[in-house]
């Protein structure tokens, strides 16, 4: 298959990913918009305003913000691709994809980038939501911020990939988000500093990959809050080679499509 063909098969899965996020907006991004807006205002306002400032003396909405961004991303982005790839998968159009030349690396190309533009919309309208309530919102290192933002959806993108090939109900598909990336995520340092945990949760802490994104962003807007952004960007960089080849081998071996 040449390279041309290549990103023409590409560009279908990507374009038929988007269309579906947009043509379903009351459920693909309105739904995060809400339950964010109400963080904002009951922690970041309500409670925000009696904690005063927090690590590196940020208000504590500005403190919240990236962690409630870097939930909303990683959810929408295993949502995205885990519900997309199961439904082909259940409907047995995943059949016509295995018949053509189209490679596997592209498949799951397809499926992440439809992924993180979903991410990234729900991403935005947060962000929107956080100016809205505090537009003085800094921006200390754009390129870091950018890059774990990316990072994290890349990850999660791949890890609903791999659990829609292993999926036989939707159930197993939320139970993931529900038992692991939930509770991963509030004890990743969403809400609090993660340096306020007493030994040994701390450097139980620093075991969670999602505590290492939520730094590594926090980091890259507020400009404190991770001294080790370098441990926690490799982190995410192994986590996405690793996951991107365990995604292919499963595809080559066909479980989820040919078993």
């Amino acid at each position: 298959m040449s390279v041309g063909s290549e990103l023409i098969a590409l560009h279908c899965i990507v374009r038929r990913e988007v269309v579906r996020i947009l043509r379903l907006w009351l459920q693909t991004l309105v739904p995060p918009a809400v339950s964010t807006a109400l963080y904002f205002a009951i922690f970041g306002k309500l409670i925000g305003d009696r904690i005063g400032s927090v690590e590196g003396g940020a208000s504590y909405l500005h403190f919240i913000t990236p962690g409630l961004v870097m939930m909303c991303v990683i959810t929408s982005s295993y949502g995205t691709a885990s519900s997309s790839f199961f439904f082909v998968r259940f409907n047995r159009a995943v059949e016509e994809m295995l018949a053509s030349p189209m490679r596997n690396r592209t498949i799951l190309l397809g499926y992440v980038v439809g992924a993180l533009v979903r991410s990234l919309l729900v991403g935005a309208i947060v962000v929107a939501i956080a100016l809205a309530l505090a537009p003085s919102l800094p921006l200390a290192h754009p390129w870091i911020a950018g890059l774990s933002v990316l990072l994290a959806a890349t990850i999660f993108s791949l890890l609903g990939f791999i659990n829609a090939l292993y999926a036989k109900t939707l159930d197993d598909i939320g139970h993931v988000t529900h038992f692991v990336l939930t509770p991963l995520a509030y004890l990743g340092g969403v809400f609090y500093p993660i340096g306020l945990l007493k030994t040994p949760w701390q450097e139980i802490a620093q075991v969670n990959p999602l505590a290492h994104m939520i730094g590594a962003f926090r980091y890259g807007v507020l400009g404190t809050g991770a001294p080790g952004v370098g441990v926690s960007i490799a982190v995410m960089l192994v986590l996405t080679l690793g996951l991107s080849a365990l995604a292919l081998f499963l595809l080559g071996r066909g479980v989820g499509t040919r078993t």
